[in-house]
């Protein structure tokens, strides 16, 4: 449980003013010192991130605020950063002090709560100092520890019913089928293990009960030649998707990882249908490239190098470009001055916060895809790398309806 990515965890925010004990609180639920606790107001100035086991639920997040209620022109910027948290909240703690009850910004983070579609559970603390009724909560004390095991049991209540992303791969795959893995091994690679989002496609196939098979792409021909018959699937790294796509025959399903976890993300068909929005790119446009995480970028490298060449290969346009990474995502006031926002798979971002990002850039009117959804629409060979998603030829026998024409991938 301590290996699991933070994009699979259930993220719990704790939000409310200052001195409710919103710290003291994390500490109480996770049985450790994992945030600084002062009865000075205002000591939480950053959200703290504590990953994990929380037992009934699984692998969490918790979450604790700076307080909402906090003064100051630094005051307010930390305000902006704890609702900022709600983007990727699963489940909200709200924190009243019992010896003060509810008040205007107990309603204005509820509103919030509401508007976003997080659910959420008000927790009365202090109730060592004050008895609280509390009938639509539940009182707790972080001191004595009352209560602590009864908001472990709710939080779990309201994390089963929360929206679970769906399958990367397992759901198109049949027992005995065999996946082709074509992953690049260059300067860009992690040492000695393979990249995120290439170990979670190999543990779904394992779970299909299918067979994977791990090659480069100067070794995919010979892969080929190996079998009796063809293999169902082949999954490569988006940036060999030219020469991949020459190398496989017509009959076998062709997708990458980074379409993949579009799918997982629950954001393929609006990145698919924002790819064509590439062609329509001007010089001094606006294009916004951004990545969930953050790592050391080397040279040729795709977000930054690649595919910034290919639109420009394609256009015959010289954009202006802006990067994000991480946590950093521009505000839904500022998304409109982009003409086109191209997203990495996201495998270090839970799903809410996904479909956010997605949701404000649909907002602000502004397209929104994704790195291998964008590769192969400039490749011109997305139709081909969705069809697995809804060509009946590539689909479980289960499962054979609908069409890939109704997206009109061109």
């Amino acid at each position: 449980m301590n290996n699991t990515p933070r994009g699979e965890r259930v993220h719990i925010g704790i939000f409310g003013r200052r001195n409710t004990g919103k710290s003291s609180l994390l500490n109480a639920i996770t049985g450790q010192d994992a945030a600084v606790v002062s009865p000075v107001k205002g000591t939480t100035t950053d959200p703290v991130y504590k990953a994990m086991e929380l037992l009934p639920i699984g692998p969490v997040v918790l979450i604790d605020t700076p307080g909402i209620d906090d003064m100051g022109e630094l005051g307010v910027l930390r305000i902006e950063k704890a609702k900022g948290i709600l983007r990727k909240t699963d489940i909200a703690l709200l924190v009243v002090d019992s010896l003060e009850g509810l008040d205007d910004y107990e309603v204005e983070l509820i509103r919030a709560f509401d508007e976003m579609g997080v659910r959420y559970l008000i927790v009365y603390n202090k109730s060592d100092l004050a008895k609280c009724e509390a009938p639509d909560g539940l009182s707790v004390s972080s001191v004595t520890g009352d209560n602590i095991h009864e908001l472990k049991e709710k939080i779990a209540e309201i994390s089963v019913s929360r929206d679970e992303p769906g399958r990367l791969v397992a759901d198109l795959l049949e027992p005995g089928d065999v996946v082709v893995l074509v992953i690049s091994i260059d300067k860009a690679a992690p040492k000695g293990r393979l990249i995120l989002p290439q170990q979670q496609v190999i543990r779904d196939v394992l779970e299909a009960g299918a067979i994977s098979v791990v090659t480069q792409t100067q070794g995919l021909t010979d892969t080929f030649a190996k079998f009796k018959f063809p293999p169902k699937l082949v999954i490569t790294d988006s940036q060999v998707f030219a020469e991949v796509s020459k190398l496989t025959p017509e009959d076998i399903g062709l997708t990458s990882f980074s379409i993949l976890m579009a799918r997982y993300k629950g954001v393929l068909e609006d990145a698919v249908h924002c790819a064509r929005s590439i062609d329509t790119i001007k010089s001094g446009d606006r294009i916004l490239i951004s990545e969930g995480c953050t790592h050391h970028r080397q040279c040729e490298d795709i977000g930054t190098v690649k595919i910034p060449r290919w639109i420009e290969q394609r256009t015959g346009a010289k954009p202006e470009y802006e990067f994000t990474s991480g946590g950093d995502f521009p505000a839904p006031a500022d998304l409109p001055a982009f003409k086109l926002i191209i997203h990495c798979g996201g495998c270090m971002l839970n799903p809410r916060e996904m479909r956010y990002r997605h949701r404000a850039a649909r907002e602000a009117e502004v397209p929104m895809t994704n790195y291998g959804i964008a590769i192969s629409h400039m490749q011109g060979i997305l139709k081909r790398c969705t069809a697995p998603f809804y060509d009946a030829r590539f689909k479980p026998a289960t499962e054979r309806t609908g069409g890939i024409d109704s997206l009109n991938i061109s």
